[in-house]
């Protein structure tokens, strides 16, 4: 919360602009193909703010965000939220000018993609497949297209400008006062329709150099690698979470005989990889890191247990398991567990890694899937949005989680059952009360090896990591 009263607060105002005039059938657009994917909020937003422009007017009056607030009976963290994912999926950008205490914004919106841009999108179209599912994704389909005229048997007989009209000799040539009277006035532009931006996944949250290091492995020439080609393996590589060694081989089942990458098979093979390993699934968008909108502390935090709570809101889960690895990559069924818990029950990547460390403190730096998708499946029922809140519910129902993992122990059929102290998160005060005992040295040096790297990271963070 106090991050996004950083951002922007009621009494700040803000004017509406648009990048290109906006039609009428952007609505269906953005109603049918956006707001499955980005929510109601959203949708909402995105119209209130084209209702300020006046028809075939590209600028609003000033308004605060109280106008807002008002209007769309919506809390400003809400709004705060819904902006932040008109923003994410093209459709908003947003500009501030600070001025001593006042502040003010102008909110560009963005004409949303067309639909045949969409559908083939490759990136927002597997997302809103993956949203609607395949009958209702066809009627859409359906719906935004139409019977393609044959006009292959005609012949056309359209007349040229020329065929049509002539000048009166070389007056129209010569005459520079239409051409100066032409000329737009500074700080002024033609109203017209501009072109409509796809989504751009940033290259460098792709490891290209190993890519790179490993193409002459697979005798593929680095030319093949085009602008177009590097552009289609950073979104699928964010849209399939392909790394580089896995993206090679991939390239190679892509590569024709002019020793060219085509896209639409790169396509292609990686949705059936991606498929095979997650049993026919396809992506969903969620957010990869904490919303700003659910952070509670910033950078400059200053108590231990913040600068915790920070690295855990930056953090994407799949990132805190390397971490806690050293480095090292997490098995795929570790990676497919927590990408199920994020899908299925809908938790912030952020009380994700809390869950993670307080199951794996608790469970011999085990993921145990059961354990992780029950602790989970309370949290979401409970609402948990914020790394505080999951903190908190930990603390507070560690009883009732000892009791289910006590349980799930009781159910096995051990021969020499061993029992250990039990280590908890930094930010858990309590205390287990179980006596520890005599257990193999070699796997007791693996799990403290591991729980000292978890216990590092906080300190690891606060030394500029």
């Amino acid at each position: 919360m106090n991050q996004m009263w950083n951002e922007v607060q009621p009494v700040d105002r803000y004017q509406v602009v648009s990048n290109g005039l906006l039609h009428e059938y952007d609505r269906k657009v953005i109603s049918f193909l956006y707001q499955p994917l980005i929510g109601t909020n959203c949708f909402s937003l995105y119209s209130i703010l084209w209702n300020e422009l006046e028809e075939n007017r590209l600028w609003s009056d000033e308004w605060t965000h109280y106008h807002l607030m008002n209007f769309l009976a919506l809390n400003l963290k809400e709004i705060y939220e819904a902006r932040l994912k008109l923003e994410g999926i093209g459709l908003l950008k947003t500009y501030v000018k600070k001025a001593g205490d006042e502040r003010s914004f102008i909110y560009e919106l963005q004409p949303p993609l067309s639909p045949e841009q969409f559908f083939t999108d490759g990136m927002l179209n597997v997302f809103l497949y993956r949203q609607l599912g395949h009958s209702h994704f066809q009627r859409l389909k359906k719906f935004f297209s139409d019977r393609a005229i044959e006009k292959d048997a005609h012949q056309e007989i359209t007349r040229t400008f020329q065929d049509v009209f002539t000048t009166n000799g070389n007056q129209f040539i010569q005459d520079v006062d239409a051409q100066n009277a032409s000329t737009i006035d500074n700080h002024h532009q033609y109203i017209s329709r501009k072109n409509t931006s796809t989504i751009k996944v940033n290259a460098e949250d792709f490891n290209f150099e190993l890519l790179f290091a490993g193409l002459h492995e697979l005798l593929i020439p680095k030319k093949a690698i085009t602008k177009q080609v590097k552009e289609a393996i950073s979104n699928l590589a964010f849209l399939y979470n392909v790394n580089a060694v896995e993206m090679k081989n991939l390239l190679l089942s892509s590569l024709n005989s002019e020793q060219e990458i085509d896209i639409n098979e790169l396509r292609k093979a990686t949705r059936d990889w991606y498929q095979l390993e997650h049993a026919d699934e396809v992506p969903k968008l969620v957010d990869r890191v904490q919303p700003s909108i659910h952070r509670d502390v910033s950078e400059e935090t200053k108590t231990q247990e913040d600068k915790l709570i920070y690295y855990l809101e930056i953090t994407s889960p799949r990132q805190l398991l390397i971490d806690i690895s050293d480095g090292a990559e997490p098995s795929k069924g570790d990676l497919q567990a927590i990408e199920e818990i994020m899908f299925q029950q809908q938790l912030p990547a952020g009380v994700v890694n809390v869950l993670i460390q307080y199951v794996m403190l608790k469970t011999d730096m085990k993921l145990t899937k059961n354990y992780l998708e029950k602790i989970a499946s309370h949290w979401s029922r409970k609402k948990v949005k914020t790394v505080k809140e999951a903190m908190e519910l930990a603390k507070n129902e560690h009883r009732q989680y000892q009791q289910w993992a006590d349980n799930k122990k009781d159910k096995k059929t051990i021969k020499k059952p061993t029992i250990r102290t039990e280590k908890l998160p930094k930010w858990f005060t309590e205390k287990d009360e179980i006596p520890k005992e005599n257990i193999d040295i070699q796997d007791e040096e693996s799990i403290e090896e591991k729980r000292r790297r978890l216990e590092s990271i906080q300190k690891k963070y606060k030394n500029g990591r």
